[in-house]
Formats: C-alpha cells, structure tokens, sequence
C-alpha cells in the first residue's frame, strides 16, 4: 500500500506511461500552492494557484519529470518592510527511480535518490525545492530602497531629507555644558 494519496494535487500517476523507455505524457495543471512554499520575507500564499507544465518520460531507471513551474508570490521588501508582489518562474527536472529491485540500481540506498511509491510520485518536495532555490534572498521593493531609519524607524524613501542631531557621546556631555555656558 502506498504513503501517497493519489487525490493529492500534486501527487501524479504515472500508471499509463508504463515502463517503456520513450515513452512520455505531457501534463499541464493548476494547483493550489502548499503551505509554507517560500522564505520568511518572500512566499506563494498557500492555496494561490500554482501552474505546472510537466513532461513525464519514461527511462530506464524510472521516471524522469521534466517541468516549469509559475505563481504569484507576496511578501515584504527586506529593507523597509513594506509588502511587496511578484512572480516566480522556476524550471525543474528530476529522475524518480522505480522502487522495486528489477528497475533500480541494486543495493542503491542513497536518501537523495527519489523514488516512485508504486506508480505514484510526489512533487512537492521538487516544487518547494525549485520555487525556494528562485527567490531573491532578500527581495526589495526597489533595487535602490533606502531602507529605515535605524535611530527613529522612520521609512527613508517617504522622507529622503531625513536627518537626526549627531549624537552625543555621554562621556563628553559635561564638555558640551562647559561649551554652552561660554556662548
């Protein structure tokens, strides 16, 4: 029995393409995007439409997925923090190996292998892992935002003259009185 639910979106059965070398299917689907697809600042809001364009072919050693991958991302800019939308396009290929030992390389345990459950494969962890490698590290509203104020927080592009008095180091504060008192 497989782990896999084949009502999933994002689980494909590959029943009909069969074992034969060559052999392919094209597959085109919108699904909803699974929860926490992105990075802290920059992400696919879960359940958004996520748009797949897969190849599925068939290989010697199992099935190799051939894909892009589109959606909608929301965030926030990393320096203001001001909430930022964009797009993500992420291309993808991946070999899921047959699980049973007539297909498979023998004695193959290797964890970064992925494997078909039956005729069933899991996308998922290919999706997350093509969107994540996509994403800006740290995404920014503008390619020149200034950022904040680190003394106030103040938003730098709203208040391009911003400024504060120099601060005064306590250790000369008492100068700074002496110097007052002769003006």
């Amino acid at each position: 029995m497989s782990g896999l639910d084949p009502r999933a979106p994002l689980v494909l059965d590959t029943h009909e393409l069969g074992r034969r070398p060559g052999s392919q299917r094209q597959v085109s689907r919108t699904v909803p995007a699974p929860a926490d697809l992105g990075i802290d600042v920059l992400h696919v809001p879960e359940g958004s439409p996520v748009d797949l364009d897969l190849r599925l072919e068939a290989v010697m050693e199992g099935v190799l997925v051939t894909g892009s991958a589109h959606a909608d991302l929301e965030g926030e800019c990393a320096r203001c923090l001001e909430p930022i939308t964009d797009e993500v396009d992420a291309d993808f290929q991946e070999l899921f190996e047959y699980d049973d030992r007539d297909h498979g390389r023998e004695g193959d345990l290797d964890d970064d292998v992925r494997r078909l459950e039956g005729d069933l494969l899991d996308l998922e962890p290919l999706l997350r892992d093509a969107v994540v490698i996509e994403l800006p590290f740290q995404p920014l509203c503008t390619d020149d935002c200034p950022g904040l104020c680190p003394e106030c927080g103040a938003r730098l592009a709203d208040d391009p003259d911003h400024a504060h008095d120099a601060a005064v180091d306590p250790r000369w504060a008492g100068l700074a009185a002496l110097q007052q008192d002769e003006d």
